[in-house]
């Protein structure tokens, strides 16, 4: 699997054919191999240009490159033209086949949850298509920790294909995943492929507090874009704290912004692959880093690598930006460490990475220590524990403390 995927978002309405093809072509020679769609990018037109490449180029690229895409929100005006029911996911699975021009679509993925759906129809049917040979592998997106874990249950259950890889939002911005997805995924086996890796831009330095985003990018042209709206994110301390860490990581080591955000999220614990789109050539260029930065030593995927524990720990922002500089110090001046080891070429495992670790990870807990930290008010509410996990925890203390000395036991007439 390749460090990075290509995702195509863009095609068919930020980038026109010419231009989709030409990323495609870069992608594919620089060593990449997954790219992925979906069949709502702007009306399935993404699907129809990856198909009409793959059309013109040899039986050996198409062997070579994985295609992914995705199933779920509207294709039509109908009532049943949504969801993951057996009848809606079988209409867009067949037309997103047609549209791409193969028989087979590498891992198909449900793009959201659909709480009017019961998962057993969803997964029984994604199973069936498994078994006709439609698609190989079976993939979710944009699903809570809950709702990965229960889809992974009831596929072991019933014996059905396993859901392997799971698309959440995930960037120096957005680690809320780490609270519940990234432990659902990592003791499930699940292998995340992390979409808007750079925050729509925000942590490429573009964006600046005291002027509103404006010419040809995605908040110049749409300031309210979904998640990564200007106002929403301008208002946050947060936003600025961590732009500013990763400006001074990459200031310290002489590379892009966007090249120390992506090298941290590849490096992440369960990341497979990293979701990498652009509107020009020239901005996949920039925003992938070096040739090597796309392909890896092969591995084993994620959901077939045993889970690791992530350490966490609680440094202030300001320590671990200071220990970050350090760090790119001495990497510059030891060149014998700052050598990429073979897991991963370019920055995936170099110092940058580490850097941009040690500097931000612990950032997205910034939320809950200042809610620590904060004395309580007369407002504040007091939590009370519900009466099972309150027995757990009297046993647990209980079971700490030495046994008590054995009572003898006399007969009853005794």
């Amino acid at each position: 699997m390749s460090t990075l995927t290509l995702g195509t978002m863009t095609f068919g309405k930020e980038t026109d054919e010419e231009a989709a093809h030409a990323q495609l072509d870069e992608f594919v020679e620089a060593g990449g191999i997954l790219i992925d769609t979906a069949d709502v990018y702007n009306g399935g037109v993404s699907e129809q240009i990856i198909g009409r490449w793959l059309s013109r180029r040899p039986m050996s690229v198409r062997e070579r490159v994985v295609l992914a895409s995705k199933g779920r929100f509207p294709t039509g005006g109908a009532p049943n033209d949504v969801g993951l029911s057996r009848r809606h996911l079988a209409h867009a699975l067949d037309a997103s086949l047609t549209r791409l021009g193969v028989d087979r679509i590498d891992l198909y993925q449900v793009h959201a949850y659909d709480p009017h759906t019961p998962l057993e129809e969803t997964l029984t049917f994604l199973n069936d298509a498994v078994q006709a040979g439609k698609i190989a592998y079976v993939g979710l997106s944009n699903f809570t920790g809950w709702q990965l874990q229960r889809a992974v249950d009831v596929a072991q259950f019933r014996q059905l294909s396993p859901p392997v890889t799971l698309q959440p939002q995930y960037n120096l911005l957005v680690c809320e995943v780490e609270w519940e997805i990234v432990p659902a995924a990592a003791a499930n086996g699940l292998g995340l492929l992390p979409w808007s890796p750079l925050g729509g831009g925000w942590l490429t330095g573009k964006y600046t507090r005291e002027q509103r985003p404006s010419g040809a990018t995605r908040l110049g042209e749409d300031p309210d874009r979904g998640v990564e709206a200007y106002d929403r994110r301008n208002s946050a301390q947060r936003t600025w704290d961590v732009v500013e860490c990763v400006r001074g990581v990459a200031k310290d080591r002489g590379v892009p912004m966007a090249q120390v955000a992506r090298a941290w999220l590849v490096d992440r614990p369960t990341v497979t692959s990293v979701i990498l789109g652009a509107r020009t050539v020239e901005q996949l260029r920039y925003n992938r880093g070096q040739p090597t930065c796309i392909s890896a030593t092969r591995r084993p995927p994620a959901w077939t690598r045993p889970a690791t524990r992530q350490r966490r720990t609680t440094p202030t922002a300001a320590r671990a930006c200071s220990n970050a500089r350090a760090t790119s110090r001495v990497a510059a001046e030891r060149p014998d460490i700052s050598r990429p080891t073979t897991k991963v070429a370019g920055l995936t495992t170099s110092p940058a990475a580490r850097a941009a670790r040690s500097a931000v990870a612990t950032l997205a807990d910034h939320d809950a220590r200042r809610a620590v930290e904060t004395p309580p008010t007369s407002t504040s509410r007091i939590v009370r524990l519900p009466p099972a996990v309150m027995s757990r925890v009297v046993q647990r203390i209980a079971g700490s403390r030495p046994p008590p000395a054995p009572r003898s036991r006399t007969s009853p007439g005794g």
